[in-house]
């Protein structure tokens, strides 16, 4: 009797390891993985996000009026895993230098301005767990434009510029900017 006991849990077990995988790397994902690049005048950036939907609900608010990212708190600018950005050159990023290499990239939303943050805490799986703070490289404010039109899916974009672009994030009524040139 106690054998089967002990075949049936290790049955659910593997059956219920079996639905993780299935649903973390095999299922289409709900917010689905994107990467934008820009190559120009021999600088490149790559950005690796997730792009939720906005699906009727409020994007971003207070708190108390039960906003999916709520102001003045950790937003991974995206969904799934931790955002990621990475240049090929040192840059200047929104006005202030950053190394070339490999970055966790994330904000905090304000109805004023966005503060966007660079982190060199990289490879995070799980983009939801907030960074090591002590870790942050640089923050730069990117004033909140209102769009004329609503922005269903979390987009991120690229503008090219004289000596590098400007990076476009857009969803719901949002859109804010961050300029990125080379040192």
């Amino acid at each position: 009797m106690k054998k089967k006991i002990l075949l049936g849990i290790g049955i659910l077990f593997i059956v219920l390891i079996a639905y993780i995988v299935y649903a973390l790397f095999i299922a289409t994902p709900v917010s689905p993985p994107a990467t934008v690049s820009f190559n120009e005048d021999g600088l490149e950036i790559t950005i690796d996000y997730s792009q939720p939907s906005k699906k009727g609900r409020l994007i971003f608010g207070e708190e108390s009026e039960q906003a999916l990212q709520p102001y003045g708190k950790y937003w991974r600018l995206g969904a799934n895993a931790a955002t990621e950005i990475t240049f090929n050159k040192d840059v200047n990023f929104g006005g202030k230098a950053v190394s070339a290499g490999t970055y966790r990239m994330y904000a905090i939303p304000g109805p004023e301005a966005f503060k966007v943050i660079l982190n060199s805490e990289t490879g995070v799986f799980f983009g939801a767990v907030e960074p090591d703070y002590e870790l942050d490289v640089v923050a730069v404010n990117a004033p909140v434009e209102k769009s004329a039109s609503i922005v269903e899916i979390f987009t991120i974009g690229f503008m090219p510029n004289d000596g590098g672009t400007t990076i476009h994030f857009s969803w719901d009524d949002v859109m804010f900017t961050v300029p990125v040139s080379v040192q």
